[in-house]
């Protein structure tokens, strides 16, 4: 049985920020971020087609960008939880669904 990659992406941004802040290092979080994404694109391009690999992995990046901005207007928490909500759902409606 394939692990859902789903899970995986949702909660890697969400994993990535909370190692970030509770560790006080940064790239320790983007560590997080770069296995989790490495891991979840190889599934996807296992998966799915290269295209939609890529347009997956570029939510997922854009989501972790994206969340920086947005906690200055909605918080860092809220922030979180919504882009992790985009990428997962993202990896859902793409690629874990047709498994």
């Amino acid at each position: 049985m394939a692990v859902p990659t789903a899970p995986v992406a949702a909660g890697s941004l969400v994993g990535g920020y909370l190692v970030a802040r509770e560790t006080g290092v940064r790239p320790l979080g983007g560590v997080v971020l770069a296995a989790a994404g490495a891991w979840c694109t190889r599934s996807w391009a296992r998966s799915t087609s290269p295209s939609v690999a890529a347009a997956l992995l570029g939510i997922y990046v854009a989501g972790f960008g994206a969340s920086h901005p947005l906690a200055r207007r909605i918080g860092a928490w809220p922030s979180v939880l919504s882009v992790a909500a985009a990428s997962g759902a993202s990896a859902w409606l793409l690629a874990d669904r047709r498994a």
